[in-house]
């Protein structure tokens, strides 16, 4: 799947909040053909979830939040650019990106930049402890690219035994360190 149709789901799946462009309905001929319809997603009041589902919508608000601003407005153009898709071609990123792992798809929800090299550096950011987890948001958002494909190099050749012991190395960092680190432990 390429990048730009995962990013594009990705705004589906970040709950972006696009306003929806009205598409052109087809004029019909001799009966109507009924237009696909899907249920909403996020009902109109919170009374209408259910806890579990409230803690979700909680999260995804949190998760958008969370992001920087240059990333939510990548994924408000790309909301609109699938929003001016037709509903068939909707449907159809949609359910290819439901047939991804879940793992896969959540990593989507860091953004464009880190959902794009998510699955890469699972191994080592996959599985944080809690106290860990908004560090190492903090510094994966602060690497620009070419620092991001060094380290999910690392991430790839770093055996699970030594995980830890990597992940709490390149976290203890000052970020100014960091560049020298990734040239460094590329290599080995």
């Amino acid at each position: 799947m390429n990048k730009s149709i995962l990013l594009l789901l990705m705004a589906l799946s970040a709950g972006a909040t696009a306003a929806p462009q009205a598409l052109p309905l087809p004029t019909p001929v001799a009966a109507p053909v009924p237009t696909p319809t899907t249920a909403p997603a996020i009902p109109a009041t919170p009374a209408a979830l259910d806890p579990a589902q409230l803690r979700e919508l909680r999260t995804r608000y949190a998760q958008w939040q969370a992001l920087p601003e240059s990333e939510r407005t990548r994924i408000r153009e790309a909301a609109r650019r699938v929003a001016a898709l037709p509903a068939a071609q909707q449907q159809s990123l949609r359910a290819r990106f439901d047939e991804q792992d879940q793992r896969f798809r959540d990593g989507w929800r860091l953004g464009p930049q880190l959902g794009q090299q998510f699955p890469k550096l699972q191994g080592l950011f996959g599985y944080l402890p809690v106290e860990q987890r908004e560090p190492a948001l903090l510094a994966l958002r602060q690497l620009n690219d070419g620092q991001l494909a060094q380290l999910t190099l690392i991430a790839q050749r770093t055996p699970p035994q030594e995980r830890d012991r990597v992940r709490d190395q390149f976290l203890g960092l000052a970020p100014a360190a960091r560049d020298a680190w990734l040239r460094e432990n590329v290599v080995r």
